[in-house]
């Protein structure tokens, strides 16, 4: 099993999900890849432990993206139709509905 480098940024403690909370950055031979992620726990668990959970879910995340990337087609940009046909006729002309108050 290949080790893979990990990066745990700003670790905090959100106390309204009463989740730990970190931004980890994997590196791998593809490059670096960042992933936000949360644990629920309580705040007296031990650091090391909340590190450790980030840490995996991290790694879960990016070896499922990883195998999910390799079998995806590439993507095709859709058609939209022109929005700005149906706005033009639409569009009044403040002059024309100011001209006979004026005479």
């Amino acid at each position: 099993m290949q080790t893979v480098p990990l990066q745990l940024s700003d670790v905090i403690y959100n106390a309204a999900t009463q989740s730990f909370e970190a931004l980890v950055t994997v590196h791998d031979d593809r490059g670096a890849r960042s992933y936000a992620c949360a644990i629920n726990a309580p705040i007296t668990m031990a650091f090391e432990d909340a590190a450790e959970g980030l840490a995996t879910q991290a790694m879960r995340r990016h070896t499922f993206g990883r195998s999910r990337n390799m079998h995806l087609p590439a993507a095709k940009t859709p058609r939209r139709p022109n929005r700005l046909a149906g706005l033009r006729r639409m569009t009044i002309d403040k002059f024309a509905t100011l001209r006979p108050r004026a005479a």
